[in-house]
């Protein structure tokens, strides 16, 4: 379990403009800063940035493979800092700032680049089962 104070390194992440495309095709979110290049320039942009809640949920994928077995999220926020560009490597960490007796833990998480700058940061509330009820395979093993 993890202990107040302590820093999890959650792993890492890059996205591809193949991940932004499929992206903006999942969420509906076409707006052409995501995809071309030459239209994100006449924005004002570097080139394409990726969709705020794709690194959203990225940090979640993380989180959650972090996690023991048969955890689950309560709350999960994040406020987006810095644009993220495709092939920029991202690291993913987890302050524990806090765990109670019913197995809820409260993360201050972060998507952070290379060079220091926050791409996101936020809060993710866990729930996580008492070491007893989790078979081997991760399971629930009170059902």
């Amino acid at each position: 379990m993890w202990r107040v104070g302590e820093v999890v390194r959650l792993g890492t992440a890059q996205f591809s403009r193949e991940q932004l495309v499929r992206y903006a095709g999942a969420s509906g979110d076409f707006n052409p800063i995501h995809y071309d290049e030459e239209r994100a320039r006449s924005f004002g942009l570097p080139g394409v940035i990726a969709h705020g809640m794709l690194s959203m949920g990225v940090l979640a994928r993380l989180i959650k493979e972090s996690a023991p077995p048969g955890s689950h999220f309560e709350r999960y926020g994040v406020r987006f800092r810095a644009m993220v560009e495709p092939q920029q490597s991202l690291s993913a960490t987890a302050r524990v700032d806090s765990v109670d007796d019913d197995g809820r833990v409260v993360l201050e998480v972060a998507l952070q680049h290379a060079d220091g700058r926050i791409a996101a940061s936020g809060q993710a509330v866990l729930r996580i089962p008492p070491r007893d009820s989790v078979g081997n395979d991760g399971t629930d093993a009170r059902r």
